[in-house]
């Protein structure tokens, strides 16, 4: 049988980074904190956080905390009709998966429509999200797999629409017989990271195979857009951002008939389904407002 007066001082500690502000939160002195999460490290036979500026939990805290947080989630849809016991759930972050494009344009009305809960965001690409579900470190993510994964619910979302752009004297300067695949080839690009696949996508699309054109490294949302006004590179800025841009002039698309639609989905854990539901609700809402349809294949 767990003991939650132990997993509580574990999670303290691992959602505020130390002891002394765990013990703060929990009104205990960061003696009680320290003895809690040792003991509770001898009853589980492991190591549970690994001690530092910030502490942080070992793989087996890590899914401890999450326990926790699952816990607190259920007893969360009780409150209504019995007196809560133990743990507040708006208290504990959920910890959520989401890609940086999502962050930077439509995702937060979605958190802050549920203003009485907390948030642990990881960022990582659409790609890549679900990974975080599959591994149990996450409850729910904004991902680009549409299929469900093993436990978790599917929703489909929206759209992100992106341009492929680029200023003027870059145009003048790279293409200045057009976008041809020996110039694309030529020609600097930007890269959010490794994971970031939208640039060579585009040019599949473009020119029907893999290109490996020179590139810059910008893992950064809002650098990408002031790196392509600049004259740095091109690369697929999302439209939401260009748009005034494009409308002056400052820059330009390279095809005007070539946008890149990356579908979106949300996944969510099952087992706290009911739970979340409201959560749900927000980031389908937000994404109606901001993404496009998802186009049907076939």
């Amino acid at each position: 049988m767990l003991d939650y007066a132990l997993l509580s001082a574990l999670a303290a500690v691992v959602r505020t980074g130390g002891f002394d502000r765990a013990a703060q939160q929990l009104g205990l002195t960061p003696s009680a904190v320290s003895q809690r999460v040792k003991l509770l490290e001898e009853r589980m036979g492991t190591v549970l956080v690994v001690r530092g500026q910030p502490c942080r939990a070992t793989e087996s805290g890590l899914h401890l905390c999450q326990h926790v947080e699952r816990v607190a989630l259920l007893e969360d849809e009780l409150r209504h009709g019995l007196p809560q016991a133990g743990l507040d759930a708006s208290r504990l972050p959920l910890r959520l998966a989401v890609n940086a494009d999502s962050l930077a344009t439509w995702f937060i009305p979605a958190l802050a429509a549920m203003p009485d809960r907390l948030f642990d965001l990881v960022l990582d690409d659409q790609e890549h999200s679900a990974d975080w579900l599959r591994r149990g470190e996450v409850l729910g993510a904004v991902t680009g797999y549409g299929r469900a994964v093993q436990g978790c619910d599917s929703t489909p979302l929206g759209a992100l629409r992106y341009i492929a752009t680029a200023s003027p004297d870059f145009m003048a300067r790279w293409f200045p017989d057009g976008v041809t695949e020996t110039a694309a080839t030529q020609a600097p690009c930007l890269t959010f990271n490794r994971k970031d696949r939208l640039q060579q996508l585009w040019l599949e699309q473009a020119f029907g195979r893999d290109l490996a054109p020179p590139t810059h490294w910008l893992p950064a949302t809002q650098a990408f857009v002031d790196a392509a006004l600049a004259g740095l590179g091109w690369g697929l800025n999302l439209e939401r951002m260009v748009a005034e841009h494009l409308k002056s002039g400052r820059l330009v698309p390279l095809r005007v008939d070539l946008p890149l639609d990356v579908p979106l989905y949300w996944q969510q854990s099952r087992s706290v389904g009911t739970a979340l539901a409201d959560l749900r609700r927000a980031v389908r809402t937000a994404a109606g407002e901001a993404l496009h349809p998802i186009a049907v294949e076939g």
